[in-house]
């Protein structure tokens, strides 16, 4: 970037800004954003749905545009994007939802073409880590990886959990998991599952232990240049972190490393790891995205959204040092008055 592209606004457009109980990670991605670009940013924030709170938050995102969602599809999202790129000039878009990610990954050529940066996984790579595929993949690579069956029917689940036993975890093909201990608990989760993030169903064995999460992000050449390690200090009932604390953990940071040199991941990820009784790291999942909690690891030094956005730009960054351990964040509910006039008009007209 040359010093006068420096002195003009970089535009940057973020999805995900549904900041309610389970949180998307869009509205910490832009705080670590506007912490880290400082002066040089404008924020676009692209939402799918009326009552998304980031989209009232004109502190936060100067301009917000309703997007499609997902199932309908790359050619009806790229005409909404040129739009949108005709109007706001975009320099750079960040999306934050496993579902939307293989659209953008599909079209990011051709915003690459038009002008918009991405800094994206590619498909091989959103692939080999999908929970339905995770259990070949950390065979392959010699990753520890709960055993797991891909479940399609309920004949299925009645195999699975004669095979891995009780207590059984069943998960979303995208998001959410249920702990069953009983046949009637497994038999309403996969419903409950299927019906919310279609099939198939993902019957894991129950690992007894601690939960962490490590957030990655991936150079694309099979450098992690960020790691930050975390443990959850209250989760809700929907499994999500509403504290956490920043780990110095050598173990975490190597598992990391090795994912991200194995995928040759590019972007950020969140591994989610449960350390059992024995000591060992089981991967239980990898989201192919920044995680909610994202912000934290800006505020312990490791701002990974403005390391993205840089290296989308084209610089090259060298890995940082070991995170430091004992940030502690506590999520918390606000409540944001607006007037109704600015509902409408997103509702009415797709943008506020």
């Amino acid at each position: 970037m040359t010093t006068e592209e420096a002195r003009e606004p970089l535009t940057i457009a973020v999805t995900g800004l549904n900041a309610i109980d389970s949180p998307g990670p869009g509205m910490a991605v832009i705080r670590s954003l506007r912490e880290g670009l400082p002066g040089r940013i404008r924020i676009i924030g692209l939402s799918y749905e009326s009552l998304e709170p980031g989209a009232y938050l004109h502190d936060w995102v100067d301009h917000t545009y309703q997007i499609p969602y997902p199932s309908a599809g790359t050619r009806v999202l790229l005409e909404r994007l040129a739009h949108i790129h005709d109007r706001e000039r975009l320099g750079l878009l960040i999306p934050n939802f496993d579902a939307e990610l293989p659209n953008f990954i599909r079209l990011a050529p051709t915003l690459t073409a038009m002008g918009i940066a991405t800094f994206l996984p590619t498909q091989e790579q959103f692939d080999v880590r999908a929970k339905e595929r995770l259990r070949a993949f950390g065979e392959a690579q010699g990753l520890e990886v709960p055993d797991q069956r891909v479940v399609q029917q309920v004949d299925g689940l009645v195999a699975a959990a004669e095979a891995l036993g009780y207590p059984l975890v069943v998960k979303g093909r995208f998001y959410e998991a249920q702990v069953a201990h009983t046949w009637e608990q497994a038999l309403k989760a996969f419903h409950q599952l299927s019906a919310r993030w279609g099939l198939p169903v993902i019957a894991q064995r129950f690992i007894r232990g601690t939960e962490v999460n490590v957030a990655v992000l991936g150079d694309g050449e099979g450098n992690a240049v960020s790691i930050v390690p975390m443990r959850k200090l209250y989760i809700t009932d929907k499994g999500k972190a509403w504290a956490g604390v920043t780990l110095e953990d050598d173990a975490l940071r190597a598992l990391a490393a090795r994912f991200a040199a194995s995928t040759r991941w590019r972007g950020g990820c969140e591994l989610e790891i449960m350390r059992s009784d024995d000591g060992r790291l089981h991967i239980m999942e990898v989201n192919p995205r920044f995680p909610a909690w994202i912000y934290l690891g800006a505020a312990a030094g490791q701002n990974q959204p403005a390391l993205l956005a840089r290296m989308a730009l084209g610089e090259s960054l060298t890995p940082l040092p070991a995170c430091p351990a004992g940030r502690m964040f506590i999520r918390y509910a606000w409540d944001h008055v607006t007037d109704i006039s600015e509902f409408q008009r997103l509702s009415g007209f797709g943008e506020l």
